[in-house]
């Protein structure tokens, strides 16, 4: 017999449990199914990031990334206690290191106060050298509930609470296809079909290719940028006391090459963010011929290449010279040299690309009668999971909901 549920998750990243936990708890929906096709939950984007509690200073007003983000901070704090999962709330410096960025720190100190950001205020360089006395900056934002976490701890917390109030998850278990059949939706999967009421489409780097494999035609394209760090050696870690981060480029959805103490001590350089050859590339000669085709088929490829080239040559740059990078972090702590970085893992962010070849900036979801598709979920995802699980949960709830009414 085939198994059925009331609801399907594909995929058993951050967001996948965080929805699959608000189906339960906030609509007492247990009888879900949440799967992926890797051997445990939080294998990619989720267990490969910098582990930064974001404050929700960055994102435009009134989007889904400003409002989930402020919402998704306090949920996540009070889900790590009471989980007693470890965090921080270390506070963070954005800083300027010459006139030419001071136009944007102040855009950013208002993003910044019209999302409410607690405790964000402007620093002059005496005021900067009191909290992290080896940053270099003339001027600087401190944002002081920015924290930092391990996101693979929180979604085994998250998995094993879903687990206990009676969710399944089911891992080695790939989405090959899905399609309507009666009041159901099938999904074909490496492991057998699963049959359920309402699918939950939290894939990730793969969620363009699962709503594709659901029979969807989305008007974006899951476009993978490798973000490559270094770790500082010990002996220069006391030169950072929590995290520092450059004023980002307001042409470009990343936030630059910045510096950030890690929940296990450690302190972190990067990342940069290029173009990876694979969707899974975590490797800088990672290759994948078909994910490689896709993105060079994809018509919004060509115009992001113009758009961005640029950008990203200076990316390669810092990927293939250590000195490059470094230079890039001694702009911020003139007291880190080449000779103090060592490589460390790298993640792969799934950015959405239109077809215009513009980087979708906020959070992007494709609803239809019997799914909802979470296409672009980049930073501060993790941070916001709690909160977007609520939002995707409430469009689940509505959607079954639906089907029983006449």
């Amino acid at each position: 017999m085939t198994p059925r549920h009331d609801v399907a998750i594909v995929g058993a990243g951050i967001l996948g449990l965080a929805t699959a936990r608000s189906l339960i708890a906030d609509h007492g929906i247990s009888d879900l199914v949440v799967l992926d096709k890797e051997p445990g939950v939080a294998r990619h984007q989720t267990g490969h990031n910098s582990g930064v509690i974001h404050s929700g200073l960055y994102y435009a007003p009134g989007s889904l990334k400003a409002r989930l983000c402020r919402q998704g901070v306090d949920l996540l704090v009070r889900f790590c206690e009471e989980t007693d999962t470890p965090y921080q709330l270390c506070g963070k410096v954005v800083v300027a290191t010459n006139t030419s960025e001071l136009p944007s720190l102040e855009r950013l100190w208002k993003r910044g106060t019209a999302n409410g950001v607690p405790g964000l205020r402007k620093l002059t360089p005496g005021e900067l050298a009191e909290i992290e006395p080896h940053a270099a900056g003339i001027a600087a934002l401190h944002s002081p509930m920015t924290g930092i976490v391990d996101f693979r701890q929180v979604s085994e917390a998250l998995a094993g609470s879903v687990s206990r109030q009676g969710a399944e998850i089911i891992t080695g278990a790939e989405a090959l296809s899905g399609a309507k059949s009666g009041s159901e939706v099938v999904l074909e999967t490496t492991r057998g079909d699963v049959r359920a009421r309402f699918v939950v489409n939290t894939a990730g780097l793969q969620s363009d290719l699962v709503a594709r494999r659901m029979g969807l035609r989305p008007r974006l394209a899951i476009v993978p940028f490798r973000g490559e760090y270094h770790f500082v050696r010990p002996a220069r870690h006391a030169l950072v006391r929590a995290l520092i981060y450059p004023v980002p480029d307001p042409r470009f959805p990343f936030l630059g090459v910045h510096l950030t103490r890690t929940i296990d001590g450690r302190v972190h350089a990067g990342p940069n963010a290029v173009l990876a050859f694979a969707r899974e590339g975590y490797e800088r000669w990672s290759f994948d011929v078909r994910d490689l085709a896709r993105i060079l088929s994809f018509p919004g490829s060509l115009p992001m290449a113009a758009r961005y080239w640029r950008t990203g040559l200076e990316e390669y740059r810092r990927s293939f010279s250590r000195r490059a990078f470094a230079a890039a972090i001694a702009r911020l702590v003139p007291g880190i040299g080449a000779a103090d970085l060592a490589p460390a893992p790298a993640g792969v962010r799934a950015q959405a690309v239109a077809r215009d070849g513009s980087l979708v900036d906020d959070f992007a979801l494709l609803r239809t009668d019997r799914a909802v598709h979470v296409l672009n979920a980049p930073s501060p995802a993790a941070t916001a999971s709690l909160a977007i699980g609520r939002y995707v949960a409430g469009i689940v709830h509505e959607g079954i909901e639906s089907l029983r009414t006449p």
